[in-house]
C-alpha cells in the first residue's frame, strides 16, 4: 500500500484529500501545514508520494518541492493548485513535480493523478 504525505495550510483541504485517499486504499503517512514542516515530515516518514499545496505560509510549495527533490531525486510530488495558478503550476512541473490537481478537488482526478504518478 502506497503512503502519501499531505501538505496544505488549510486543515479542511488536508481532510478532504485524506478522505479521498483512504477511501481508495491509500495510506496517509502524515500531514504538514507548510513547506518547512513538509521537509521535516518527508525526512522522517519517507512517503511514496507527496501532495503539495502551492500557496502556503513560511515556505511555499514550489520551494518545498525543490528542497524535497534535492534530498531525494526520485521523490514523487503532485502539486495542488487553486484555479488561476497556471504560471505557478508550470514552474512546479519544470522544477520536477510529476502532476498537479486543481481545487476544488474531483476525487477521480486526484486518484488518477496519484495512481499514474506512483506507477511511473
Amino acid at each position: 500500500m502506497a503512503s502519501v504525505l499531505i501538505v496544505d495550510d488549510a486543515a479542511f483541504m488536508r481532510m478532504m484529500i485524506r478522505d479521498i485517499l483512504t477511501k481508495n486504499g491509500l495510506e496517509v503517512a502524515g500531514e504538514a501545514e507548510n513547506g518547512q514542516a513538509a521537509l521535516e515530515k518527508f525526512k522522517e516518514l519517507k512517503p511514496d508520494l507527496v501532495t503539495m499545496d502551492i500557496t502556503m505560509p513560511e515556505m511555499d510549495g514550489i520551494t518545498a518541492l525543490k528542497e524535497i527533490l534535492a534530498m531525494d531525486g526520485k521523490a514523487k510530488v503532485v502539486m495542488c493548485s487553486a484555479m488561476g495558478q497556471q504560471a505557478m503550476v508550470i514552474e512546479a512541473i519544470q522544477a520536477g513535480a510529476k502532476d498537479f490537481i486543481v481545487k476544488p478537488f474531483k476525487p477521480e482526478r486526484v486518484i488518477d493523478a496519484i495512481t499514474k504518478t506512483l506507477s511511473n
